[in-house]
């Protein structure tokens, strides 16, 4: 399921080489039909993700810069993709975390606990729990969030977007229910987010909308 692009991109292109004008069928696909958006008012931007794909640890240290520096009238979000039980167990995990208003907080360190010396296991509710009272969560309270009816609801919503939007790896980036960006043929995560900008231009040209300063 996951995309074997994050090697290649790196070894392709260099950040900041000039990229030409994305295209449709090569570096982006239109949705049909568009998918609505959770973000009134806003150009939505959804990250697909999993805590166990390498390629998304890797995009992180990208992609996280490129947020901060969002204009206002673009909200970011990320979705954990549902492909299996496994892509599952981590989208519970992300969901309990926000729910319980942790996830902004530990969603680097998690990362960093399950690719690197930790190997944690997001999966693993135990060894998962046990790390998050090591980080200050309070585990009562993940662990009656990560087995509540709202998470539940919310893995399901999440199965639907990843099949609305036709995601098939990980990590995708869509704009606004409207686009989705190719990212087997990018060849550098700054290629994705430039793809990524292009199409947020499209979505304000459309609409007849300039760039809200941040």
């Amino acid at each position: 399921m996951l995309k074997h692009f994050a090697v290649a991109l790196l070894l392709f292109f260099t950040l900041g080489q000039a990229q030409a004008q994305p295209t449709l069928g090569r570096e982006y696909r239109e949705l049909s039909p568009p998918q609505p958006t959770d973000s009134p008012g806003k150009i939505e931007v959804l990250e697909f993700f999993w805590y166990g794909c390498p390629h998304c640890y890797e995009f992180e240290p990208v992609l996280e810069p490129w947020v901060k520096k969002l204009p206002k009238d673009v909200h970011f979000r990320r979705i954990p993709a549902m492909f299996n039980d496994e892509y599952a167990r981590g989208a519970r995990a992300f969901y309990a975390l926000d729910a319980i208003g942790q996830e902004e907080r530990l969603h680097t360190a998690l990362f960093d606990a399950v690719h690197t010396g930790d190997r944690l296991r997001v999966g693993d509710e135990a060894a998962l729990t046990e790390w998050l009272g090591k980080h200050g969560v309070d585990t009562k309270k993940f662990t009656a969030a990560y087995h509540s009816f709202s998470v539940e609801a919310k893995l399901k919503r999440g199965t639907q977007l990843t099949q609305a939007y036709k995601i098939d790896g990980v990590p995708s980036m869509t704009v606004n229910g409207k686009y989705v960006v190719i990212t087997d043929n990018m060849r550098s995560f700054e290629q994705l987010l430039g793809a990524t900008d292009y199409l947020i231009a499209q979505v304000r040209k459309t609409s007849g909308k300039t760039a809200a300063k941040k």
